[in-house]
C-alpha cells in the first residue's frame, strides 16, 4: 500500500459537478494505492501512520489536534514507467480487490475519532488542494 500525503489547508473532490468529499481546515489530503497482497496488516499500519504521522504545523498529528483527512483512492501510485511511454498498471490491485481494501484504511482512521472524507471509487475525479508549506510526503506500507 503506498500514500502520497499532502498537508493542506483545504482540499475537495467533485465527480460530475458534485462535491462528494471536502475538509475545509488544515488537515492532510492523501492519495491512497492499493497492490494485489494489501491486506489487513498493510491496513492497519496505514491506518496508524495517516492518524499518528507528524507533520502538521508545530510538528503535531491529526489524531492530537482533531484534523480532517480526505482520501482519495488513486492506482496510479503502482505505475511502473520503467519501459517504453506507455505506464504499466500490473501493480496496482484491480477495483474489486482495492475497494475494499481502500474502504478498510478509511474505516479504520475513522475508528480513532479522525474526521474523513473521501473521493468517489473509481470515478474520474476533480481533485483540488491547497498545499500547506507545501509539506508532501510519501508513506509505504
Amino acid at each position: 500500500m503506498r500514500a502520497v500525503v499532502s498537508r493542506v489547508t483545504a482540499a475537495s473532490v467533485v465527480v460530475e459537478g458534485e462535491v462528494v468529499g471536502q475538509i475545509t481546515e488544515p488537515g492532510l489530503l492523501v492519495l491512497l494505492g492499493m497492490t494485489h497482497d494489501d491486506g489487513p496488516d498493510q491496513v492497519a499500519a496505514m491506518a496508524r501512520k495517516l492518524t499518528e504521522l507528524r507533520i502538521l504545523r508545530d510538528e503535531r498529528s491529526v489524531l492530537e489536534v482533531g484534523a480532517p483527512v480526505l482520501m482519495v483512492s488513486q492506482f496510479t501510485l503502482y505505475a511502473d514507467l520503467r519501459k517504453g511511454r506507455r505506464p504499466s498498471w500490473s501493480a496496482a490491485a484491480p477495483g474489486s480487490v482495492a475497494e475494499p481494501v481502500f474502504d478498510q484504511v478509511v474505516d479504520a482512521v475513522r475508528a480513532t475519532g479522525v474526521a474523513v472524507e473521501t473521493g468517489r471509487f473509481g470515478a474520474m475525479m476533480d481533485v483540488a488542494s491547497v498545499n500547506d508549506g507545501p509539506f508532501t510526503v510519501i508513506v509505504d506500507v
